[in-house]
């Protein structure tokens, strides 16, 4: 059975260079751990079908339309910025060498250098000007200019980017739990070529995606078995990147789900693999780029849930499915699960199509109530969290981001 196809219809982008053709005079441009992921999703294929940061058209295109100059869904600005000075150096030379922590990863090929309004395109992707939206305040903090072009990978072995392995690759490893790379996330990463060939080799026909940024609750593992009563396999993805304050660190939400799973779940019907890359707030426009993103890892659905992606009341509940309803040409398509709650009186995981109940015999784990639980050293009832995964995040000392 085929795997679904890339986002785009073509092939996974797969942009490698070998190191031997890296030239010592290249103008070395530094960047964050945050843009070093960005650029590993794009040339891994994650970012499919982008071959490099997009140019000023694109840029354009994606924040006013929330598509491609082609027309192709893109709601995300994948974007490398620097200041006047470092943007005229990049302009000026043409084909720069990426570096991080003091090794060069990367090559850019300079396609354009353009400014650009940071309000106006931030309020249009994240549709508020609320200098506390995270998604917002990095935005316009961001340097003055923007540079376009395709970027490459570098590896020791031209050929090594055609390989359905990523072993060869060195992929950025740290010790450092939320922010930086995270050698537990790097354990369970996959590249899209690896996922698609499981999904393959597994004979699914259909796989169903979860996206999590967030330790499991009962509700959750609910939700992810009623998906499985539908779909062949379940792809949960959880994402590995910085996180707002209050968050859970990485390697809790890692070592959460791989309780859960060991212990739960049917292990031949599930991938588990992190997602690489920031969260960035932007609710419904966020939720269509989490969907493109697994349907290069091969998914045919993804589940999009209530708030998806959101962050504070920026975002109506339900406005991350609404959007889908702009985007009838996706070919993944959303699965829109209702919210599952504990009711007291029908004494089970139930949602609003199922239970008549009225709301004061819902009981709900927000993460205002987690995080005062776990900060005392309390357990969460087992019927809202299972006590094993409630054991993994005691263990920690401080479980959450600062």
């Amino acid at each position: 059975m085929p795997v679904t196809r890339p986002h785009g219809g073509g092939n996974l982008t797969n942009n490698f260079v070998d190191v031997s053709k890296i030239d010592k005079d290249f103008f070395i441009l530094d960047v964050d751990v945050g843009l070093r992921k960005e650029i590993e999703n794009i040339c891994f294929g994650v970012f499919s079908p982008l071959k490099g940061f997009l140019n000023e058209q694109d840029f354009l295109s994606v924040v006013n339309k929330g598509r491609l100059a082609n027309d192709l869904p893109w709601t995300i600005p994948i974007v490398l910025d620097a200041d006047d000075e470092l943007a005229k150096k990049a302009k000026d030379s043409r084909q720069i060498a990426l570096q991080n922590n003091s090794q060069i990863f990367g090559v850019m090929a300079i396609e354009d250098v353009y400014s650009f309004d940071k309000k106006t395109s931030a309020k249009s992707v994240f549709q508020t000007d609320d200098p506390l939206h995270p998604g917002f305040q990095k935005f316009v903090t961001m340097k003055d200019k923007l540079i376009g072009g395709e970027v490459r990978f570098v590896v020791a072995d031209s050929g090594a980017g055609n390989s359905s392995s990523s072993s060869s690759f060195s992929f950025i490893t740290s010790n450092n739990t939320n922010g930086g790379g995270n050698s537990l996330g790097d354990k369970y990463r996959l590249t899209p070529s690896e996922s698609r060939k499981m999904i393959q080799d597994q004979g699914w026909e259909n796989t169903v995606a979860f996206q999590t940024r967030n330790v499991p609750h009962v509700a959750h593992e609910m939700l992810q078995k009623a998906a499985l009563n539908i779909f062949d396999g379940l792809f949960i993805n959880p994402l590995i990147g910085k996180k707002k304050k209050g968050d859970f660190k990485d390697d809790v939400i890692l070592n959460s789900y791989v309780t859960l799973i060991d212990n739960y779940y049917p292990k031949s019907r599930i991938i588990f693999s992190t997602l690489h890359t920031e969260m960035k707030y932007a609710g419904p426009r966020e939720a269509i780029h989490h969907a493109i993103m697994r349907q290069n890892f091969g998914c045919s659905h993804i589940i999009i849930g209530r708030d998806h992606a959101g962050v504070g009341n920026y975002y109506s509940p339900f406005a991350a499915h609404e959007i889908f309803k702009d985007y009838p040409d996706l070919e993944i398509k959303p699965i829109f699960f209702p919210a599952f709650y504990f009711c007291k009186k029908c004494q089970g995981y139930v949602n609003e199509r199922t239970c008549p109940h009225e709301s004061e015999f819902r009981e709900e784990l927000s993460g205002t109530k987690m995080r005062k639980m776990f900060s005392s050293g309390e357990l969460p009832p087992s019927h809202l969290m299972r006590p094993e995964i409630s054991k993994v995040i005691l263990s920690y000392p401080e479980p959450f981001v600062d």
